[in-house]
């Protein structure tokens, strides 16, 4: 009797370990990449991955956060890709399996940044209050790994009314040592604190600033009515503030990635302006709509890559790709090609 309960508990393991790997197989076909010839066009991702976030971790692998969605009816609080090459990404499991006290859903536009002084894996991240008269809040969960499980700090490190607290973005500034939390949106401006040396609050006595004020004006080529999205790249002499807006998504949206730049990373900042006049860097074209909330990261050759998502016309049910596009630089501004997402092929990264 006892041998047969070992066999039968070992036949339930390996049945387990199969569904397992069949889960995560599911979710791997439907990456779909195009690498042909050291060549590929967009998406890199044909899946709903909004918000990315790509880094490059410690061991040298590449690393893509995105917000919370459905994959084959499984929630999914904070997705995670991994990569080798920047182009062919394999679905890890979810970075925050355990929701936080604080939060019950709306796990929004993560960022995951490196701590060399405790040498742990910080994720910064919005979710929904649980108080009733409470919005977003800005959250801070930890590990040893950039593949996690990330486990919160057990309380947020922001609230507010509505949507102002959302997409956190850290930078560790190498100039200066310090460390700054970029945040906001709600109809607010984009603001900047510095952090902890920990990263687990803002650092006593420091004090938000505000940097990109939203404009308030009834025109299509306003795309600052709302400001988020912050992603802060430094260039030789300029340190950039790439931002969105002002709808990402629905049937409405009407989204587009700005720039203005500064030599400190607190500001004061100046913005970029097309030959048209107009702020916005990367904007739709016919394939792609709402191209926004971008990350950048530099490959091995120092070549600028920006990370995003879109809207693909042909397929916009399937919610936002993540799509990739070369950065250049032009009378000190990066530019995206013909300001709009690639729709042909494009040289590969070097990694």
């Amino acid at each position: 009797m006892i041998r047969l309960s070992k066999i039968l508990f070992g036949l339930q393991f390996i049945f387990c370990l199969l569904g397992c790997q069949d889960y995560q197989e599911k979710l791997s076909t439907k990456l779909e990449v195009q690498n042909e010839n050291k060549f590929y066009t967009n998406p890199v991702v044909k899946r709903d991955f909004p918000d990315p976030t790509v880094i490059k971790a410690e061991n040298g692998t590449y690393y893509a956060y995105a917000t919370n969605t459905k994959i084959d009816g499984i929630q999914i609080n904070i997705q995670i890709l991994k990569s080798y090459d920047l182009l062919q990404w394999k679905t890890l499991p979810d970075a925050l399996p355990e929701k936080p006290i604080w939060a019950d859903k709306d796990f929004w536009a993560p960022h995951v940044v490196y701590n060399e002084n405790t040498r742990k894996y910080y994720l910064f991240y919005s979710g929904e209050s649980k108080g009733q008269n409470i919005g977003k809040c800005l959250g801070v969960a930890v590990s040893d790994s950039p593949e996690g499980p990330f486990k919160d700090k057990g309380e947020p490190l922001l609230c507010g009314e509505g949507f102002k607290n959302i997409d956190p973005m850290v930078y560790c500034d190498r100039t200066s040592g310090r460390n700054y939390l970029y945040w906001g949106s709600g109809f607010e401006s984009i603001k900047v604190q510095e952090l902890s040396d920990n990263f687990l609050s803002f650092k006593e006595g420091s004090r938000p600033k505000n940097l990109i004020f939203p404009i308030s004006e009834d025109n299509s080529e306003n795309y600052e009515n709302l400001v988020e999205g912050a992603w802060l790249q430094k260039h030789l002499n300029f340190y950039y503030l790439y931002y969105s807006g002002d709808n990402c998504c629905g049937e409405n949206a009407h989204y587009a990635v700005m720039v203005a730049r500064s030599e400190s990373p607190t500001g004061p900042f100046e913005k970029f302006k097309n030959n048209n006049g107009k702020p916005y860097i990367l904007s739709n074209n016919d394939h792609w709509r709402a191209p926004g909330h971008n990350s950048v990261i530099t490959d091995e050759e120092g070549q600028d890559w920006i990370m995003y998502h879109a809207i693909d016309l042909q397929d916009s049910e399937k919610g936002r790709f993540f799509l990739m596009d070369k950065i250049y630089y032009k009378n000190g501004w990066p530019i995206i090609g013909n300001g709009t997402p690639s729709i042909l092929k494009i040289d590969i990264p070097k990694t």
